[in-house]
């Protein structure tokens, strides 16, 4: 069988970029990449001397890396995180994409062989998963943690997670039940059959979630995914809600908010998703600026992708 060196380019290139990106663009210490990478100072002084040599890195020092660098330092320490990720665009870029790719960047450092990652939904995560390189990561499992929905302008959740599960080279589990029943007696029904049972208690084992943080405005994905009405949106922020995780409503201290609409709901839960042991958040925009601080409060996140004017604003708060 003949080799096929462009995959395995590809996939170097990556490794050198990322490895770029923590020591100019975030300020990590080649101690600190080593120990995060899993490999040796002396790999990480060859990966970056590497980038520069075939181009893939052009080194410009800047006072905003620098910055950018102490602000990650900031928020992790503010916040108690494991880790902060923070993406820099032009202000002709897209904050989103961006952030995205970076994402991307950062699930491939954090998952590690062996684990099992829980994957929700949206516009962000559909980004990430089209960032991701191909990249397998050994004994992996991915696991869809929302029900289906329907959406004309997004992928479903099944979407995303088969995506990110086929990226990563991992067995996926998806989750065969709609988000959202008609009635509360038929999701508590189906929750109770075997296989839809079965998939909700693989989501308390979880090693990695990856999620995005919505805000409760009308133009949330909830909505137009059909999975909360206005008369939803309206009782939950009338309980105090501040924003979206995993199709749950939290408030201002991360903690879940009940609805008459979680009874109707196959997704996972909010003290489930802060069992797992690593807990990304990837999120982009001022809009998301309250939903992002209430997940940060409840300890929901361990690691964190923000571009660099929400971090700026979570920094200040």
């Amino acid at each position: 069988m003949p080799q096929r060196p462009t995959q395995s380019a590809s996939r170097n290139d990556h490794l050198l970029a990322n490895v770029a990106l923590l020591y100019y663009g975030e300020g990590l210490t080649q101690n600190e990449i080593a120990t995060r990478m899993g490999v040796s100072r002396a790999s990480v002084v060859n990966y970056l001397r590497e980038g520069r040599e075939r181009g893939i890195v052009d080194v410009h020092i800047k006072g905003q890396a620098l910055a950018s660098s102490s602000l990650s330092r900031e928020i992790r320490n503010k916040f108690g995180l494991s880790d902060v990720y923070i993406a820099q665009y032009a202000e002709s870029g897209d904050a989103l994409v961006q952030t995205a790719r970076v994402g991307a960047m950062a699930l491939l450092d954090i998952v590690k062989p062996g684990d099992h990652l829980g994957v929700a939904w949206g516009e962000t995560i559909k980004n990430i998963a089209d960032q991701l390189p191909n990249s397998p990561i050994g004994g992996t499992s991915v696991s869809q943690i929302i029900g289906a929905m329907y959406s004309t302008r997004l992928p479903s959740a099944e979407a995303c997670s088969i995506r990110i599960a086929n990226r990563i080279g991992a067995e996926c589990f998806t989750l065969h039940a709609p988000a959202v029943l008609s009635s509360a007696e038929l999701a508590r029904a189906l929750k109770e059959e075997p296989t839809i049972k079965a998939q909700l208690e693989r989501l308390d084992s979880l090693d990695v979630a990856l999620f995005s943080a919505g805000d409760c405005s009308g133009t949330t994905h909830m909505v137009e995914a059909g999975i909360a009405s206005a008369s939803d949106m309206h009782e939950a922020i009338g309980l105090g809600a501040r924003g979206i995780v995993c199709s749950r409503f939290i408030d201002a201290q991360g903690r879940q908010i009940n609805v008459g609409l979680d009874e109707h709901m196959i997704s996972i839960d909010i003290p489930a998703l802060r069992r797992a042991k690593k807990r990304i958040m990837v999120t982009a925009g001022l809009a998301k600026f309250e939903a992002a601080a209430a997940a940060l409060r409840g300890n929901l996140v361990t690691h964190l992708v923000v571009d660099e004017t929400l971090a700026n604003k979570l920094f200040e708060s």
